[in-house]
C-alpha cells in the first residue's frame, strides 16, 4: 500500500519524521467520525481516510534540540500538504457549528493542513478524490487534484524517490535533523533550519 511505501522510506531516511507517527486511531473514533457526519451533513467519511486511520491516527510533532529556539520545523509535516489530521480535528473543522450553515458545500473532509496554530488551508478527502480547501473569509475548494489519498500519497513517494523534486508544486522535498520537509529553494520559509537543509534531490 501506498501508506507502508512511504513510511518505509521515511524509516530510513527521516527517523525523526517516521517516530512522529502516532499508532491507528481506535475503531470507536473512526466510527464516531463517520456517525457525526452521516448525523449532520448526510454523508460518512470517504472509506480512504477510514482505512488511513486504521494505520494511523495522525502525528505528533518529536521535540528536537536544535529546534528548540524557533520551533520551525515539525517532524510531522513530513507530506507536501503538512500534517496528517486525526478524526477528532478533521472532525472540529468539518461539522459546522450549531445553528450555522455547511459552508464546505461539498461531500469532503480535511485531512492534511500546514497551518496547525489555526487551520485556514489545506487539503480534502472526498469522493473524487483529493483537493486543496481554503477558509480565509468564505471556503473554497479546488477540483480534485490527485484521483484518491492513495494516489497523492504514491505521487509524494515517486518524486522521493525518483523525482523531479518540484513535481508536487514549489516546494521539494529536503531532510533536515532526521525531517523530510518541504521547502521552495527560490522562496524558502525555514530560517534558522535553512543552512542545515539538504533537498533530496
Amino acid at each position: 500500500m501506498a501508506w507502508r511505501t512511504l513510511t518505509e522510506w521515511l524509516s530510513e531516511h527521516a527517523p525523526v519524521s517516521y517516530s512522529s507517527l502516532l499508532p491507528p486511531a481506535p475503531e470507536s473514533e473512526i466510527a464516531n467520525a463517520d456517525a457525526a457526519l452521516r448525523q449532520h451533513l448526510g454523508f460518512g467519511l470517504p472509506p480512504e481516510l477510514a482505512a488511513l486511520w486504521r494505520l494511523c491516527g495522525g502525528v505528533e510533532h518529536q521535540y528536537i534540540e536544535a529546534n528548540e529556539e524557533e520551533g520551525e520545523v515539525g517532524s510531522g509535516a513530513f507530506l507536501p500538504g503538512g500534517i496528517v489530521f486525526g478524526p477528532r480535528e478533521a472532525l472540529w473543522l468539518r461539522l459546522p457549528e450549531t445553528g450555522r450553515r455547511d459552508v464546505w458545500g461539498a461531500a469532503v473532509v480535511p485531512w492534511l493542513t500546514c497551518d496547525e496554530a489555526g487551520p485556514e488551508s489545506g487539503h480534502y478527502a472526498g469522493p473524487d478524490g483529493v483537493g486543496s480547501w481554503s477558509l480565509p473569509d468564505d471556503l473554497a475548494c479546488d477540483r480534485p487534484s490527485h484521483p484518491s489519498i492513495a494516489a497523492y500519497l504514491e505521487a509524494v513517494h515517486r518524486t522521493l524517490t525518483e523525482g523531479p523534486a518540484h513535481a508536487m508544486g514549489p516546494d521539494v522535498p529536503g531532510l533536515v535533523w532526521g525531517c523530510l520537509i518541504w521547502d521552495d529553494p527560490a522562496c524558502p520559509l525555514l530560517d534558522d533550519a535553512l543552512p542545515d537543509w539538504r533537498p533530496v534531490h
